[in-house]
């Protein structure tokens, strides 16, 4: 193998994470690989906000800019690809892509996000990340005194209208069938005029992603601007997985405070790991993630 495939950190995923840890990393003098295969969760999100410098602008905008800054360092290599298998070696790891490319690096950082799994509901990918919502510190200022949706039920339901009650005076909670909500939560949400409507949903009627109105079974519909709604999701990459890194019971990678994961040299960030799934996040996360490699590199070389 060629030298100039050897690295002291690969990289695998090339958003704002990986990104983040790449530039710490190249600050770092270190030989940095970043792979991606040019597929972000965020990719149909119009605008991104809550991130200082950068609030309301594209993710597009964000991420080429960040290439464009990473790319000064010359130690740090950005490779499109998908990363397809990893392996344990006695100097590191080898990363092999869907090409066949092969790589190796002494450390590995998986910034490698989820993938959110869509409802059997018409319009709901098409509709998500635009006005079916996730998070309202992301998005909810722009959708603020509109008529709203949660899609929920039980405590989930419950806590989420709770949280963006604050956001609409004009809310309203699907429980998409039979609520199982305890009275107490019924009448705390009836105290604060938040609706609940049981009905099992049908269909997101929207306008390019801009949702208009809710069809439920049955056919009668009702008109919204905008739902907030957890997806489920799976890890997107299973390398971290394969190579014995564990996992949380949300399904997360679990890590410690400094990013390192339960496999020694094997490191993750960004929303593979936790709850909080914003841009800002991200960012801080693979700044943290940059700065622990190259003092673990440090501590194993001096």
């Amino acid at each position: 193998m060629k030298d100039s495939q050897s690295f002291d950190v690969i990289i695998i995923g090339g958003s704002y994470a990986g990104l983040s840890a790449s530039l710490a990393l190249g600050r770092s003098l270190r030989k940095v690989l970043v792979i991606d295969s040019g597929k972000p969760c965020n990719q149909q999100t119009p605008h991104s906000h809550n991130f200082l410098t950068q609030d309301g602008r594209t993710p597009k905008e964000i991420s080429s800019l960040a290439k464009q800054q990473v790319e000064e360092y010359d130690t740090v290599k950005l490779h499109s690809g998908f990363a397809k298998t990893g392996t344990k070696t006695s100097k590191g790891f080898e990363i092999t892509t869907q090409s066949g490319d092969t790589f190796m690096g002494t450390k590995v950082l998986f910034a490698t996000g989820v993938k959110d799994i869509m409802p059997d509901i018409k319009g709901f990918s098409s509709c998500w990340g635009i006005s079916i919502l996730h998070c309202p510190y992301c998005h909810g200022y722009e959708v603020k005194n509109e008529k709203t949706g949660v899609l929920g039920n039980g405590d989930y339901g419950y806590e989420f209208s709770k949280m963006i009650a604050h956001w609409t005076d004009d809310l309203t909670l699907f429980t998409n069938g039979k609520s199982t909500l305890t009275q107490e939560q019924t009448a705390k949400l009836d105290q604060h005029k938040v609706r609940i409507i049981e009905k099992e949903l049908l269909e997101f009627n929207h306008d390019e992603g801009m949702v208009q109105s809710i069809i439920f079974k049955g056919g009668t519909k009702e008109s919204i601007r905008a739902v907030y709604a957890k997806a489920p999701f799976v890890q997107h990459c299973d390398i971290p997985e394969k190579l014995g890194c564990e996992l949380t019971e949300q399904g997360y990678i679990e890590i410690d405070m400094f990013q390192r994961t339960t496999i020694p040299g094997v490191y993750a960030c960004g929303d593979n790991t936790t709850l909080f799934r914003s841009v800002s996040n991200a960012v801080a996360a693979g700044s943290m993630s940059g700065a622990v490699m190259n003092k673990d590199l440090i501590d194993e070389s001096f």
